[in-house]
C-alpha cells in the first residue's frame, strides 16, 4: 500500500533553514501530484506547495520566496526546502500525494494519501 514517511523536522532560529523529505512507498511518485500542508497550533491545515506530476508547482503566498518543492523520482522522494524560516512557519508539516492533477481550488480535498507529519519550531 502508498505510504509516506516525512523527516528532517525540527528546531531552528529565525533566519535558518531545513529541508524536509519525503520517501513515498508501495507506488512510483512520478505518477502522483505531491504537496505540502501544515498545521500550526490552534489553527486549520494549510496549504503550502505542491507539485504536480508533470512538473507544475503552486505556492502559498505565505512561503513564496522561501520555500521551494522539489523531486527526485529515481529515490522516490519529494523535498521541502525552507530558508528564511520565521516563528510564524511553526507548525506540523504533512507531505500528501494525490492519484490526479492538483489545483489551488481543490485544498486537501484533492490529495489521497498523507503522512504522519513532522514537527517544525523556529524560534524567535
Amino acid at each position: 500500500q502508498v505510504q509516506l514517511v516525512e523527516s528532517g523536522g525540527g528546531l531552528v532560529q529565525a533566519g535558518g533553514s531545513l529541508r524536509l523529505s519525503c520517501a513515498l512507498s508501495g507506488r512510483t511518485l512520478s505518477n502522483f501530484a505531491m504537496g505540502w500542508f501544515r498545521q500550526a497550533p490552534g489553527k486549520e491545515r494549510e496549504f503550502v506547495t505542491t507539485m504536480n506530476y508533470y512538473g507544475n508547482s503552486y505556492y502559498a503566498d505565505s512561503v513564496k520566496g522561501r520555500f521551494s518543492i522539489s523531486r527526485d523520482n529515481a529515490k522516490n522522494t519529494v523535498y521541502l526546502q525552507m530558508n528564511s524560516l520565521k516563528p510564524e512557519d511553526t507548525a506540523v508539516y504533512y507531505c500528501s500525494a494525490g492519484l490526479g492533477t492538483w489545483y489551488p481550488e481543490m485544498g486537501s480535498d484533492g490529495m489521497d494519501y498523507w503522512g504522519k507529519g513532522t514537527l517544525v519550531t523556529v524560534s524567535s
